[in-house]
């Protein structure tokens, strides 16, 4: 390599880093597990909305700035009652291909053998294992997240936002989290270019996830919401379409055209 080229490798490295730990990480948007003990099969059922959950990432660069970068994607099963934080479960995977650094030669170095060896690991994954919670919105999330063939224990401090029925069709129960935590990337073996990219990673997650079983078979959301499923806020619930009537589901009405039906032609460079 020559000498003139190591500025940029490193730049993609870092992104590349930032990418990898951020990604398996977004596997954790919320909360499951192998070592915790078997879900109450009372606890409400929610699975991840890739298109609504995220997470974005942010690894020092030479000391000059933070790399910054997304991970979409994710898929999931989450178990959760916000008047038990300690019954939630959250079972999440992350494809490190949906590494996205803002340009593709950096998304290409991200996956590459030295960094995220994706050829050999395609998937991040986090399995919550103990709640310990703060307040009725908030809690720490520890678990164990599995990246680059290595296993490693985490704790994010995550946020409840909002529970209630989504006000677009089909209306169905919706819960909302934001999360913020960081890693080490040489914990999972991932320590290439230690004087240009960080080992300190920063995380924070946004993620939704809606009722129902993620087998793709109804979970009961069209039954009557238990106390503890109903909107978290009272101005929410006033408004919710279950406001009027409890027992019934409003009807389906057809959503306005969405702006990402016509997207933006992306100008070339």
């Amino acid at each position: 390599m020559h000498v003139r080229d190591a500025p940029r490798f490193a730049r993609f490295a870092t992104c590349a880093w930032v990418a990898a730990v951020s990604c398996c990480v977004w596997a954790i948007p919320t909360i499951a597990a192998s070592d915790a003990p078997a879900p109450d099969a009372d606890i409400p059922i929610y699975c991840l909305d890739p298109v609504h959950t995220r997470a974005m990432f942010a690894i020092e660069h030479a000391g000059f700035s933070k790399a910054i970068g997304t991970v979409s994607g994710s898929r999931g099963e989450l178990r959760f009652d916000p008047s038990d934080w300690t019954g939630a479960r959250l079972d999440a995977t992350v494809p490190l291909t949906r590494i996205d650094l803002g340009d593709a030669k950096w998304n290409k170095a991200a996956l590459a053998g030295n960094l995220l060896d994706t050829e050999r690991y395609p998937e991040a994954r986090f399995v919550s294992t103990r709640i310990e919670p703060l307040d009725e919105r908030r809690a720490i999330v520890h678990g164990l997240l599995t990246l680059h063939g290595a296993t490693r224990p985490i704790a994010l401090d995550v946020t409840l936002n909002a529970l209630k029925r989504h006000p677009m069709p089909p209306f169905r129960r919706t819960v909302g989290f934001s999360a913020t935590g960081r890693l080490s990337r040489s914990a999972f073996g991932i320590d290439a270019w230690p004087s240009v990219i960080g080992d300190d990673v920063e995380l924070r997650i946004e993620a939704e996830a809606t009722r129902g079983r993620c087998d793709g078979h109804d979970a009961g959301d069209d039954a009557p919401a238990r106390d503890h499923e109903r909107a978290t806020d009272p101005a929410e619930a006033a408004s919710s379409p279950e406001a009027a009537d409890p027992t019934v589901d409003p009807p389906a009405l057809s959503p306005p055209p969405s702006p990402l039906s016509h997207p933006a032609q992306e100008t070339p460079r």
